[in-house]
């Protein structure tokens, strides 16, 4: 198998999504009335009329693209003849994407992960007091250089590498004051952008400690099966498909890095040349195309999407 399935992060997120595929196909629909029953609220409302603003809330954002990528998942396995088992070598998910990943191979179910992230949105925001926190992109350094930066910044408080997501491009999260140090001294040390992120909390920094309390609490009362494909682990950049193990690194990963990059690079080394973005945005494709060469990353979030999907998938399985 040469084909991996990836599932987008936060920031992805944008009024409207999926609701093109829960028109055109019942198997999509109802993913989002599977969804909104788990949660006790209609979701898909916010998710199809927004506002914005409220679907950008973490314990909102968090469930509803991990909504759309099961509803985009089920139309490909109903029309496109998809199947994670037969045809991932691996799958892989960007922060909460790791929770639609494990659902869609089946380790998890989807009613359990709707209600996983919107615990772990409302955890992560409650970590830490607004304004005490901060995110930062370094653009055009790489992770070694923006290690060295954060622990320059850090000076007695908290400021680590949250995102390594290729391309020359870090995020650092912390204590906000420490994060403001990391942007002049980027910007000091050449690098081609720095710039505070609008997130409402650090995420995947040792601040979000409560965060990952609340999901070591949530996680242990839920069945996790082994997945149909290998999970590579944002923690660890590795496969792992045993259950205690999957549970025990996704409490690490809300105060560890992300480490997409490696993550890439490995499927890549394993011989996986398509990558499947399911759900919401491209973000994850164009990181992709910067961290292997010669890999294709695919999107797939609208009706117009499946038939290509079908295609790519005839030639990476061919």
């Amino acid at each position: 198998m040469t084909a991996a399935f990836t599932f987008p992060g936060q920031g992805s997120q944008a009024v409207g999504m999926g609701k093109a595929l829960a028109e055109a196909f019942p198997a999509a629909r109802a993913v989002f009335d599977e969804v909104d029953a788990a949660l006790g609220e209609k979701l898909t409302a916010i998710i199809w009329e927004g506002p914005a603003e409220t679907l950008q809330l973490t314990e909102n954002a968090q469930p509803a693209l991990m909504a759309v990528s099961m509803a985009t998942l089920r139309v490909l396995e109903a029309e496109a003849g998809f199947s994670v088992g037969r045809d991932a070598a691996f799958v892989a998910g960007h922060s909460l994407g790791e929770y639609s990943a494990l659902a869609a191979a089946g380790s998890l179910t989807i009613a359990d992960t709707a209600r996983l992230l919107r615990t772990r949105g409302r955890a992560m925001q409650k970590a830490v007091p607004v304004g005490v926190g901060a995110m930062a992109a370094l653009l055009g350094m790489d992770y070694e250089a923006a290690m060295a930066v954060a622990e320059e910044a850090a000076q007695g408080e908290v400021c680590q590498a949250a995102n390594d997501n290729g391309g020359g491009q870090v995020v650092v999260s912390g204590n906000k004051a420490a994060v403001d140090r990391a942007v002049e001294i980027a910007r000091a040390k050449g690098a081609k952008r720095a710039m505070l992120l609008p997130v409402s909390a650090p995420f995947h920094c040792k601040l979000m400690q409560p965060a990952a309390d609340v999901m070591a609490e949530a996680l242990s009362k839920v069945v996790i099966k082994a997945p149909a494909s290998p999970l590579v682990s944002n923690v660890l950049a590795a496969p792992i498909s045993d259950p205690d193990e999957i549970r025990r690194r996704l409490v690490e990963q809300v105060t560890g890095t992300v480490r997409w990059r490696e993550s890439i690079a490995y499927m890549a080394g394993q011989g996986v040349t398509r990558f499947f973005e399911i759900g919401a945005g491209k973000v994850l494709s164009g990181l992709v195309k910067r961290i292997a060469d010669g890999a294709v990353g695919v999107a797939v979030g609208g009706p117009a999407d499946i038939a290509g999907a079908k295609d790519a998938l005839a030639a990476a399985t061919a």
